[in-house]
């Protein structure tokens, strides 16, 4: 079994307290397909406090026949970005992406290739941005359910090694279990996730900042019902006092509306709370 790449081994856990709350903001998502397999993806948000408003429309041409993909995108802050994937080409598993960004109304330009490799039980990728320059590695190894990863991030110009991170954890059928030391050991994370029932998702994970012992260990907890196959609601609570709720409803096939708020359970006259919303079309 191939494991996950380094970025999304705490993938369940993550989504548990991140996707569906769209704290702040109002969040319109339009996707469709076209004949001939070209895909457009319209992105836009506005932030409910400022009122400024970002959007992107984002273009996938997919020659599955050759394994080759192309995507490009245009963002409302002069962004434009393009990038070509081959895959399986010239080995089984082996991918290479080629990336370019350029900014039209400044100077600011990237340019990224990297190559990812997986097979049973090993999943590896080595980026490197060729402008900064820098590079950055990961790897992951799984048995038997059992994971361990290690990222590391190495700036050209000044020959020195600028982010070390590690991951050991352990994937059952049904459940997570990950310990991350980040930033050379500094910053060290404990998550857990279960799916309970069909209808039940858990999760709990705590931080701890070693330069920083005062602020102790800050915990959160979060889970998810499913009212229907068509609905669920979320929850999570953190030990600073900050509750956040999302209900999520498939209003017809390929139309999907959330709704959330965060809220400051130690001020709660104050007005610090954050609402939210987020509309998806997919067709």
């Amino acid at each position: 079994m191939i494991p996950p790449n380094y970025s999304d081994i705490c993938k369940p856990v993550n989504d548990l307290f991140s996707k569906d709350y769209p704290f702040g903001a109002l969040k319109l998502e339009v996707k469709t397909t076209t004949a001939n397999g070209v895909s457009f993806t319209v992105n836009g948000a506005q932030d409910i406090k400022s009122g400024a408003i970002i959007s992107e429309l984002k273009t996938k041409y997919a020659d599955k026949v050759n394994g080759l993909t192309y995507t490009e995108s245009w963002n409302t802050a002069n962004l434009v970005t393009g990038q070509v994937e081959v895959a399986n080409k010239f080995a089984k598993g082996l991918k290479l992406e080629l990336s370019g960004s350029s900014a039209l109304s400044s100077t600011k330009r990237a340019l990224r290739s990297k190559i990812n490799y997986q097979q049973d039980n090993l999943f590896a990728r080595v980026n490197l941005d060729a402008l900064s320059p820098s590079v950055t590695a990961d790897v992951t190894v799984s048995r038997d359910g059992a994971l361990a990863g290690a990222e590391l991030a190495y700036d050209l110009n000044s020959g020195a090694v600028t982010k070390t991170n590690s991951t050991l954890g352990y994937a059952g059928p049904d459940y997570t279990i990950t310990v991350q030391g980040n930033n050379s050991l500094n910053l060290f994370q404990l998550a857990f996730y279960q799916r309970v029932t069909q209808s039940v998702e858990a999760g709990a994970r705590a931080v701890y900042d070693y330069k920083n012992p005062e602020g102790g260990v800050s915990a959160e907890l979060g889970t998810k019902y499913a009212l229907d196959k068509d609905a669920y609601v979320k929850a999570k609570v953190d030990n600073a006092g900050r509750l956040g709720l999302s209900f999520t409803q498939t209003l017809r096939p390929g139309v999907k509306l959330s709704l959330a708020g965060l809220f400051d359970t130690t001020r709660l006259q104050e007005n610090t709370h954050k609402m939210g919303a987020a509309l998806t079309f997919e067709a």
